[in-house]
C-alpha cells in the first residue's frame, strides 16, 4: 500500500513538472500578447496622408498593386496592403505568406482552394474503366482526381487565411475580380520580420512583374518579399533531389521550377478550370456554413463571411446608412488570426460619429464615393483633414479620434482592424462618452451653462450613424 502511495505521488509530481515545463516554453496567452506588444512600432505620428498604390505589376491575366508599407502609418499599424485584379478565367497561383491575411471582395466572384496541412482530400471524382463496365465486373472505382475543399466566394465576402497556409484563387465569373488584402505583419504568428513575404508554389512571379516596376523601385526594402520575388520555392532545390522526392524524372522536376515562365503570378486558364466541386447554390452554402462554430474542425472551419448584405447590418439608420462587422464571434477563425473587419455605407452627408478605436488600429480602404475625414492625436492635433476617395487607404491608429462625413455621392468603405474583437467608443450620440457624463460635469468641464450642457448631451439621439445636416433633418421632420 505504501509503495502504491509513493508511486502515485511520483506520478503526480511528474505530470505537474511536465505541464510546468510546457507552460514555461509556451507562455500564457497574456504573456504572448505582452511579448508581441513589446515589439510594436513607433506611432508618434504628426501627419497622415491618404495613400494610393505605389507599385503595379502586370501579369498575364491580372494586375497586382502594392501600397508602400514603408510609410510611417503602415509601420505604426504593422500591416501591409495590396490589391489584385484578376481577369475572367484568371488563376492566382498557389502561394503562402509569413503573416495572416484578411481579404475583402470588392467586385466579382470566384472559387478558392485553401491547402490546410494534414486535412483529407474530401472532394473526389471517380470512374470505372470502359473495360470493367463492359464486362459488368464489380470492381473498385478508379480515382480521377481528389483535392481539398473548394470554397466559393462573392462580392462583399471577407476571407481569412492563416499565416503559412497556401491557397489559390480562380475567377470563374464574367467580369474582373477585385480583391483588397491586408497582411498583419506585426502578428505574433509572423516570426520573421516586418517584410511582407509571399512564397509561391508555382510560376515565376518575377516574369512579367519585373517588367512593370517603373516608378517606386526605390521603395523596395520593406516590400522586398513582393518586389524581389525571383521565382517559386522549387527554384532553389537541386533537380536530382526534387526528382527523387516526387518520384519523377528530372525533366518533370525541372518544370516545377518554371524558369522560362513569363506569365507572372496570375495566369490565364484558356479552357476554364476543371475541378471537382458541388453545384453552385450560394444560399444553401451560406446556410450550411453559418453557425456558432462549435461544430467546426480545423479542416472544415469557415473562412469567409459576407458583410455587404444590407439585411445583415449591425447598425442601421435609414437617413444615415449602415454598418456591419465581422469578428471572432461570427467568424471564429478570426480568434486565431486576431483580426476583424468593418463594412460601412454612408448616405449623402451622413456622419459616422466622432469615435476612437479602443483596442485596435483601423486600416480604412474606400470602396466607393468620397468623404471628409478628420483624425486627431493625443495632443489634440489634427493629423489628417482631407477628402478620402475611392481606392485610397488611410490608417487610423489606436485611440486616435476620427470622424467621417460623406460627400454628395455617399461614402462606402471597408476597415481592417488589428484585433479579433475590435471595439469603438463614440464621442457623440446616445451611447457616447459625453452622454454618460453628468450634466454638471459637462457644464464645468467646458465652462458652459447647464442648458447648453443638456443640449450637448441630448441633442443627438442616434447611436453611431448620424443623418444629414441639422437643417436637412429638421426639414424632413
Amino acid at each position: 500500500m505504501a509503495n502504491r502511495s509513493i508511486l502515485l505521488c511520483l506520478s503526480l509530481c511528474f505530470v505537474l513538472s511536465f505541464h510546468s515545463c510546457i507552460a514555461r516554453q509556451q507562455g500564457s496567452p497574456r504573456q504572448q500578447e505582452a511579448g508581441q506588444f513589446q515589439q510594436q512600432n513607433e506611432c508618434d505620428i504628426r501627419s497622415l496622408n491618404a495613400q494610393e498604390p505605389s507599385d503595379r505589376f502586370q501579369s498575364e491575366a491580372g494586375l497586382t498593386e502594392y501600397w508602400d508599407s514603408d510609410n510611417e502609418q503602415f509601420q505604426c499599424a504593422g500591416v501591409a496592403v495590396f490589391r489584385r485584379i484578376i481577369q475572367p478565367r484568371g488563376l492566382l497561383l498557389p502561394s503562402y505568406s509569413n503573416a495572416p491575411k484578411l481579404s475583402y471582395i470588392i467586385q466579382g466572384r470566384g472559387i478558392q482552394g485553401t491547402l490546410i496541412p494534414g486535412c483529407a482530400e474530401t472532394f473526389q471524382s471517380s470512374q470505372q474503366s470502359q473495360e470493367e463496365r463492359g464486362h459488368g465486373e464489380q470492381s473498385p472505382t478508379r480515382s480521377l482526381d481528389q483535392h481539398q475543399k473548394i470554397r466559393q466566394f462573392r462580392e462583399g465576402d471577407v476571407f481569412a487565411i492563416p499565416a503559412g497556409v497556401a491557397h489559390w484563387v480562380y475567377n470563374d465569373g464574367e467580369r474582373d475580380l477585385v480583391v483588397v488584402t491586408l497582411l498583419d505583419t506585426n502578428n505574433n504568428a509572423n516570426q520573421l520580420d516586418q517584410d511582407p513575404r509571399s512564397f509561391f508554389l508555382a510560376g515565376n512571379p518575377q516574369g512579367q512583374e519585373q517588367q512593370g516596376q517603373g516608378q517606386g523601385q526605390g521603395q523596395a526594402r520593406r516590400r522586398g518579399g513582393h518586389e524581389r520575388q525571383s521565382g517559386n520555392i522549387f527554384r532553389g532545390f537541386d533537380l536530382r533531389v526534387l526528382a527523387e522526392a516526387f518520384g519523377v524524372d528530372q525533366e518533370t522536376a525541372r518544370k516545377l521550377q518554371c524558369e522560362d515562365d513569363r506569365r507572372g503570378s496570375i495566369i490565364r486558364v484558356e479552357r476554364g478550370l476543371q475541378v471537382v466541386r458541388p453545384p453552385q447554390d450560394q444560399r444553401e452554402e451560406e446556410q450550411r456554413e453559418r453557425g456558432n462554430g462549435l461544430e467546426e474542425t480545423v479542416c472544415s472551419a469557415r473562412l469567409r463571411e459576407n458583410i455587404n448584405d444590407p439585411s445583415r447590418a449591425d447598425i442601421y439608420n435609414p437617413q444615415a446608412g449602415r454598418l456591419s462587422t465581422v469578428n471572432s464571434l461570427n467568424l471564429p477563425i478570426l480568434r486565431h488570426l486576431r483580426l476583424s473587419a468593418e463594412r460601412g455605407v454612408l448616405h449623402r452627408n451622413g456622419i459616422f460619429a466622432p469615435h476612437w478605436n479602443m483596442n485596435a488600429h483601423s486600416i480604412v480602404y474606400v470602396t466607393r464615393g468620397e468623404a471628409r475625414c478628420q483624425i486627431v492625436n493625443n495632443r489634440g492635433q489634427t493629423v489628417f483633414d482631407d477628402n478620402l476617395r475611392e481606392g485610397q487607404v488611410v490608417v487610423v491608429p489606436q485611440n486616435f479620434a476620427v470622424v467621417k462625413q460623406a460627400g454628395e455621392r455617399g461614402f462606402e468603405w471597408v476597415a481592417f482592424k488589428t484585433n479579433d474583437n475590435a471595439m469603438i467608443n463614440t464621442l457623440a450620440g446616445r451611447t457616447s462618452a459625453l452622454r454618460a457624463l453628468p450634466v454638471d460635469v459637462i457644464a464645468n468641464a467646458y465652462q458652459i451653462s447647464r442648458e447648453e450642457a443638456r443640449r450637448l448631451k441630448f441633442e443627438r439621439d442616434e447611436t453611431t450613424l448620424f443623418g444629414g445636416s441639422r437643417s436637412e433633418r429638421r426639414a424632413s421632420v
